[in-house]
């Protein structure tokens, strides 16, 4: 499988009901809690049950998956990896401004051709993409997430002049994508799945509980993600919660470098996991950045248990705590990358909450 950029250094899911006989229980002491499996953007998946394991994604972000076995580890393609450099500090035009991709993908649940084409014109920046990953997947359908991978049209066009705002907008589900991965797959970190206050009628659709569910980083839900913090809706839009680890392997991601997998909704680029330690020194060393989340320490006394669902499986557990971690509450951050020696504002994947994006800085 063969990845090609075109341009050189200048120039880069019915609610499938799945009544998920989830009806597990929400503990071991609530076996009358009745959970129904899909997701926020309508995805469907999995299973809760109180004493349960976790499946890390929905649409939502954790890392490995449950259910579904990842070939991941296959031989690698050939790539070329070359991003390019901007042509001027208040544009990204130049970089990866012709990245196409379109191979077949052999991946036991795909078995389609993956197609991405990324172009820019003007002042935009253009994708158009059929959903299809270009990586090993996990195995789908499977009992967190009963639904196949399918293509879906995608046709998205971002600035190439971005501009920083005070305007935090939170993006995800129905309000739309927060961002694209580079091969066309994308970015919905949150779930539709909630929990009543007593914590004994939980959802995995329809957010109408007080409590909404995390897809990543709990053991109580099941939502079928794979190896690459990803999973299908039910329209079969596959899509990730958390760090797209096969594309990051096939785009040659490591410890020392920093790797661009894609754009956010506004514009501005999103790397995976390492940064450089001094935001604005590109000869600084590089170290894995971290979201500044942390879980709240004082409890809402309306909380469902933490003795049944403990903290960090709601949205609600974290709270943003300003210099806790490297970024802000985009988990994104001011400085310089490769491809934006004279800085920029930048998106991060990262090991630790909110794992993507859940909103952006840039205006829209």
């Amino acid at each position: 499988m063969n990845t090609v950029h075109k341009r050189s250094l200048l120039a880069v899911w019915i609610s499938v009901w799945m009544l998920s006989a989830c009806g597990g229980s929400g503990s071991g002491d609530d076996s009358s809690t009745q959970v129904q499996s899909s997701s926020p953007s309508g995805e469907v998946s999995g299973s809760s049950s109180g004493s349960a394991t976790v499946s890390d994604s929905t649409t939502d972000n954790t890392g490995d998956s449950s259910t579904g076995s990842d070939d991941s580890g296959s031989e690698a393609p050939e790539l070329n990896t070359d991003t390019g450099t901007a042509l001027t500090s208040d544009s990204t035009d130049g970089v990866l401004c012709d990245y196409f991709y379109n191979e077949f993908n052999d991946s036991a649940s795909v078995q389609m051709t993956s197609n991405a084409d990324w172009s820019c014109t003007g002042t935009t920046r253009q994708l158009t993409a059929n959903g299809i990953p270009d990586h090993q997947t996990g195995t789908f359908p499977n009992p967190g997430n009963p639904n196949t991978i399918s293509e879906t049209a995608v046709s998205v066009s971002y600035t190439l002049t971005p501009e920083q705002s005070d305007t935090v907008s939170t993006l995800g589900g129905p309000r739309g994508a927060t961002g694209y991965v580079l091969n066309g797959v994308k970015i919905d970190a949150n779930t539709a799945g909630s929990c009543d206050d007593s914590g004994n009628s939980c959802s995995l659709v329809g957010n109408t509980g007080n409590w909404h569910i995390e897809a990543l980083g709990q053991t109580s839900f099941d939502f079928g993600t794979d190896d690459n913090n990803a999973h299908v809706q039910p329209n079969g839009s596959y899509h990730y919660h958390g760090m797209p680890e096969g594309f990051i392997a096939m785009r040659g991601g490591s410890e020392s470098s920093m790797t661009l997998i894609g754009w956010a909704a506004d514009g501005f680029p999103i790397y995976a996991r390492y940064g450089f330690s001094d935001a604005q020194d590109a000869g600084s060393a590089l170290k894995v950045m971290t979201g500044s989340y942390q879980l709240v320490q004082n409890v809402s006394s309306s909380r469902p248990a933490t003795s049944v669902y403990a903290l960090g499986t709601f949205a609600q557990d974290w709270e943003y705590v300003a210099g806790s971690g490297d970024l802000d509450e985009c988990n994104g951050r001011y400085g310089v990358t490769p491809e934006f020696p004279q800085g920029i504002y930048h998106y991060y994947a990262t090991d630790t909450y909110p794992y993507f994006q859940r909103c952006v800085k840039g205006q829209l």
